[in-house]
């Protein structure tokens, strides 16, 4: 097996060698022995074992003890449809994205649900010199976003009660942190169709954010429209709106995805 590049002092050995075997897996397309993957790859058995047990026990792999062979395990196969179907939900989006932002000339923000919080997956930028914080890969709270609360007003109420269940952490002085109160709000924008964040996640900034729902009207993601809180305010913030709810239609139009058939995001 190749060694670990030497170059860079943060790749973990054990850990490039253990990905180098579950790629190799991957790659047959069909179940492997203990055997094969060791000598393809020039591996002791003991080493090759420990691998690939390791990576069995995590569901990265499958073994199969009656014939004594892997194959590539169910979170392996979600991690690959979850790619496709992010990288499918970004294709989809940016369009519509790209239109928002050359209406406003604002931040327009997508993002999904994972572990409990939102993340950003594309972010098409305002082009004035005063902008937000958040950046692909951010993750932010549900109860402080109007990401979030597009998607707890949406979700089903059992889900939604699960993640009003703990402490709602206090972002800015305006953050809604009582339970009762963010509930009161969710139907609110359950019935309008859109959620608002004034300076509750960022200070002195607005966020105006829409679900992008299936086939069951659940979210599958969010769009969303942040500026600074002084230059949008009145009749401009109603126009986001609508123009907001009108893309995030037409990217679930787009998208055409059965629920059954989304795989969306992996959680510990």
């Amino acid at each position: 097996m190749t060694a670990a590049p030497n170059a860079n002092q943060y790749v973990v050995g054990p850990v490039y060698r253990a990905l180098k075997v579950l790629s190799f897996v991957g790659e047959q397309g069909h179940d492997i022995s203990l055997t094969e993957v060791a000598t393809a790859l020039d591996i002791p058995k003991t080493t090759a074992f420990r691998y690939l047990q390791t990576l069995a026990a995590s569901d990265f792999l499958d073994y199969d003890l009656d014939h004594d062979r892997y194959r590539v395990g169910m979170r392996f196969r979600n991690l690959a449809r979850t790619d496709r179907s992010m990288q499918r939900l970004r294709e989809s989006a940016l369009p519509f994205m790209k239109g928002l932002s050359a209406r406003f000339n604002e931040t327009i923000n997508l993002a999904i649900l994972s572990d409990h919080r939102i993340v950003y997956i594309d972010i098409v930028e305002s082009r004035r010199t005063l902008r937000m914080e958040a950046r692909i890969g951010s993750r932010h709270p549900l109860h402080s976003t109007a990401l979030g609360k597009a998607f707890l007003a949406f979700m089903a109420p059992q889900a939604r009660e699960a993640e009003l269940a703990g402490a709602l952490q206090e972002r800015t002085y305006r953050t809604i942190t009582e339970a009762d109160r963010l509930r009161l709000e969710l139907e609110t924008v359950r019935r309008d169709g859109h959620a608002l964040d004034i300076g509750e996640n960022e200070e002195d900034a607005v966020c105006i954010g829409v679900p992008i729902l299936c086939d069951r009207d659940e979210p599958l993601a969010a769009l969303s429209l942040s500026a600074p809180e002084r230059r949008f305010t009145g009749d401009l913030r109603q126009e986001a709106i609508e123009a907001l709810k009108e893309a995030a239609r037409g990217i679930s139009h787009a998208l055409l995805v059965p629920v059954a058939d989304y795989h969306g995001p992996l959680s510990d």
